[in-house]
């Protein structure tokens, strides 16, 4: 008797725990899908590309490139076989410093013309300037006076054009009219900056318009980053840039929007943006990959 009591007890104590489990998972459940769609909620999904983004804190991938003006491509006016070079790829050289030599039969020609034409021309000029002394007198015939005028006026264009000519082959006629006559034409460096892409060797012969080597200034590096459409209401240039260099761990560099793309891919709903890098490093090189955040006005604001 004294056992029956104590059992039921237990077994009613038992079955009202299981009453309020059953009626505690509902609520955590609940909780569970709540916190879910808060997640979903504040990760935006491209539809097309499936790349992801949080609000304030965009993402995207790109290359590092180098504008226009700071990349030349070292080519030849006039053609000739490559005498003397010592140029290595990566090396870095100054504005002016002499890259190779040219060897060209042409080039002495020219530099005789020249020489021929200015001399020429400063004794026209006097026997010009002495006719029209004459004329002044009417000791000379105007048909003498005009002919001198003409012959020294030719030979002037003469000088004119051979000297722009030497101009376009970075060679100064008053350096010519000093030192005279050089054998060999010196292709020189339009830019600072470093090496890259050689295809000279002594020996070989080069024609007009022929890529001698590219020259590259880093100083001034550039983000070009692939955006997509979604984003590009939250973007301004000016806007602070954070990214990462493939192959350089997780260094974080910075640096500025300055340019926004205008066409909209087709297929891929993307638009391409630049980004001047602010934190020069000796590493950085044309073409590596990187990966760039974009913050918005608002997480700029906050910081």
């Amino acid at each position: 008797m004294t056992m029956k009591k104590i059992t039921f007890p237990l077994i009613l104590l038992v079955l009202t725990a299981c009453g309020e489990n059953k009626e505690v998972q509902p609520a955590e459940e609940a909780t569970a899908v709540a916190v879910a769609e808060n997640v979903t909620d504040s990760i935006q999904v491209d539809a097309i590309t499936s790349a992801t983004s949080k609000p304030n804190q965009v993402s995207f991938n790109g290359t590092m490139v180098i504008p226009p003006q700071r990349m030349a491509t070292v080519s030849l006016t006039m053609g000739g076989v490559i005498k003397s070079t010592s140029l290595l790829p990566g090396e870095p050289v100054r504005q002016g410093s002499v890259l190779a030599t040219l060897e060209n039969p042409d080039f002495i020609t020219l530099q005789q013309t020249y020489l021929d034409s200015h001399a020429q021309t400063e004794f026209l000029e006097a026997e010009y300037l002495r006719q029209q002394a004459l004329s002044a007198e009417q000791a000379a015939s105007q048909k003498k006076l005009q002919q001198s005028k003409a012959d020294y006026l030719s030979m002037k264009s003469r000088v004119e054009a051979a000297a722009a000519q030497l101009k376009l082959l970075e060679v100064e006629p008053e350096v010519l009219l000093k030192e005279g006559i050089q054998p060999f034409l010196q292709i020189k460096a339009p830019i600072n900056g470093y090496v890259a892409d050689v295809k000279m060797n002594v020996g070989k012969y080069m024609n007009v318009g022929d890529a001698l080597c590219e020259i590259v200034d880093k100083s001034r590096t550039l983000l070009r980053l692939t955006t997509y459409e979604k984003d590009l209401a939250d973007m301004k240039v000016g806007n602070p840039v954070q990214f990462r260099v493939n192959g350089m761990g997780k260094t974080v560099f910075k640096a500025t929007l300055i340019s926004i793309g205008q066409k909209v891919d087709e297929d891929t709903r993307s638009v391409e943006v630049y980004a001047r890098v602010d934190t020069v490093d000796n590493q950085f090189r044309p073409g590596m990959y990187v990966t760039a955040r974009i913050m918005k006005e608002q997480a700029s604001a906050e910081q």
